[in-house]
């Protein structure tokens, strides 16, 4: 796309995923969630990463912005699920979730915008059982719809 594109709404968003506001929000969020007390394959546990933070995420600023930051491999961990089986966990390393959250606050408000309040995939504070109630509500004798969807549902209601 050119930059006379009338359908271009965005330019040059690679420079938020690094700028320094974006990198400390993110950091906050990864240090700050339930996973910061587990390593990634480098060994790097991100809770622990208290003094030395600003030079963490000066090295990664620096690596972003000269484009040469590259992820890791994630380290596997299979859980056990509520019904007995095991699930893999992916855990990447502590930079790779600094990226991946900074990538996360620059993109998801610009998709965010275009979907319909009926959608519920992958979306903040939107879960699959909000939308199985939705459709109990919708699906109701009161209600007089005559359309038909179709949805992937099946591992929700196992």
């Amino acid at each position: 796309m050119g930059d006379s594109d009338p359908g271009r709404r965005f330019d040059d968003l690679y420079n938020l995923v690094y700028d320094p506001v974006f990198l400390v929000v993110a950091w906050s969020r990864v240090r700050g969630n339930k996973g910061s007390r587990s390593a990634g394959v480098d060994g790097v546990v991100p809770f622990s990463i208290l003094f030395g933070s600003g030079a963490f995420l000066g090295g990664l600023r620096d690596d972003l912005k000269a484009r040469r930051f590259v992820p890791m491999p994630v380290r596997e961990k299979m859980i056990p699920k509520a019904n007995g089986k095991l699930r893999r966990l992916g855990i990447p390393t502590a930079a790779d979730r600094v990226v991946q959250a900074s990538l996360k606050l620059v993109l998801e408000p610009i998709f965010e915008a275009d979907f319909k309040p009926c959608s519920y995939g992958f979306r903040p504070r939107r879960r699959a059982q909000d939308a199985i109630a939705e459709i109990h509500f919708l699906g109701s004798p009161a209600r007089n719809y005559e359309w038909v969807f179709e949805a992937d549902i099946q591992s929700v209601l196992r």
